[in-house]
C-alpha cells in the first residue's frame, strides 16, 4: 500500500449483510477510496487463493470507499485473516 493508505475492519455491518451461518466465518473489511478497484481486486484474489476466503459482498460508497465481506468455511486449522495492504 502507499503511504497513508489503510484497510480496517469495521464492526457494524450494512443492512442485509447476514453472517449468521455457522458453516462459515466472516471478515468485514473497509477499503479506503485511495485503493483502486484493480488493486483491491488483486489483493482480495490473493487472500482467496492462499487462505480460502471468498468474496460475499461489496458496497461502494459515494466517497469512493468500499466495504467488503469475506467468508470461508470454518476449519480447525489456524489460517490467518486477510491483510489487504
Amino acid at each position: 500500500m502507499m503511504a497513508g493508505e489503510r484497510t480496517s475492519r469495521f464492526t457494524r455491518l450494512p443492512v442485509g449483510w447476514d453472517t449468521s451461518n455457522d458453516e462459515y466465518e466472516y471478515v468485514p473489511l473497509k477499503l479506503p477510496r485511495e485503493v483502486s478497484r484493480v488493486s483491491a481486486s488483486l489483493r482480495l484474489a490473493i487472500s482467496a487463493e492462499f487462505h480460502g476466503w471468498e468474496l460475499t459482498r461489496v458496497r461502494l460508497y459515494p466517497d469512493g470507499s468500499r466495504r467488503v465481506l469475506l467468508r470461508r468455511r470454518r476449519t480447525d486449522r489456524h489460517i490467518p485473516e486477510p491483510a489487504v495492504r
